[in-house]
């Protein structure tokens, strides 16, 4: 079993995340929180949790970790600091730590942030966390969903390294695909978009 920390836990993604992870036979999830508060409903049900703050130091969050989800996201409100700089401090402790793999929830239009003008701010600030990621050294698969819904998952999406259209997919799909790729013999060094679609999970991500 190998020790996963998911950074953004208690966030709607995150949360289905940790819930995946603690039901396979492959992981063990860490839930990476910032409050002393919001660990009861992980501890609840047995799972561990780390207190972690994304604008602090985070060297301590890494310690005994295999492989490492980022989920987390400021909702708008603080996306240098959290989605940007925060990124980048949990993958300079994980290069350190030799984390064997970092997985990115990142999101379709990052590479051109200007085209979505009320979104520009994040799309930039996910856009130099992505490129940091790419450059550290680090294993990586940068994961980029269109639009999240809380639909029920159907276990199958669209894939391609560049979908040239939008869409929707369900938090579900996407939390799915966080955890496939954790695995060793897929998703190396990769990035990707994911919409729904008709081909599964576990499918699309073989072909890469």
């Amino acid at each position: 079993m190998e020790n996963i920390l998911v950074a953004g836990a208690n966030g709607t993604t995150g949360k289905i995340v940790v819930d995946l992870l603690n039901e396979s036979q492959y992981f063990t999830p860490i839930a990476m929180v910032r409050k002393e508060e919001q660990q009861k409903q992980f501890t609840d049900k047995n799972i561990k949790t780390i207190l972690g703050d994304l604008e602090e130091d985070l060297s301590h969050t890494v310690k005994g970790v295999d492989k490492v989800i980022f989920a987390a996201g400021s909702g708008g409100k603080n996306v240098v600091e959290v989605d940007q700089e925060g990124a980048k401090r949990l993958i300079d402790v994980s290069k350190i730590a030799n984390i064997k793999k970092f997985v990115m929830l990142s999101s379709m239009g990052v590479d051109n942030p200007e085209a979505v003008n009320e979104l520009k701010d994040y799309l930039q600030a996910k856009q130099k966390a992505d490129i940091h990621l790419k450059n550290s050294g680090l294993n990586y698969a940068i994961v980029r969903p269109g639009s999240l819904n809380n639909n029920v998952g159907t276990g199958r999406i669209e894939l391609k390294e560049k979908l040239n259209k939008r869409g929707e997919i369900s938090r579900a799909d996407v939390g799915q695909t966080l955890v496939k790729v954790l695995h060793d013999d897929v998703a190396n060094s990769s990035l990707f978009e994911i919409i729904e679609g008709d081909v599964l999970i576990g499918d699309a991500i073989d072909k890469l």
